[in-house]
């Protein structure tokens, strides 16, 4: 019976991690598209001559960021 219920409690433990990796993957994806509708206004707003190109880029650099610890899979989807 204790081996059934090692194995209940590892499995359990296995879903929850899987469970946890899902979410934060949801959550740097949303960041990740976040970011990039940041660089989107920034440069629109610039192109209109209301922003600065200054605005652009460190919203450029916020997003490369981003992608180097998350990876682009957020701009596949």
């Amino acid at each position: 019976m204790a081996g059934f219920l090692d194995r209940a409690k590892e499995q359990a433990q296995q879903a929850l991690q899987q469970g946890k990796q899902k979410v934060d993957e949801v959550q740097a994806q949303r960041a990740g598209n976040e970011l990039l509708k940041r660089l989107g206004a920034a440069y629109y707003a610039e192109q209109r001559g209301k922003g600065s190109g200054q605005a652009t880029q460190d919203a450029l650099n916020a997003l490369e960021a981003h992608i180097a610890v998350h990876g682009d899979g957020f701009l596949r989807s």
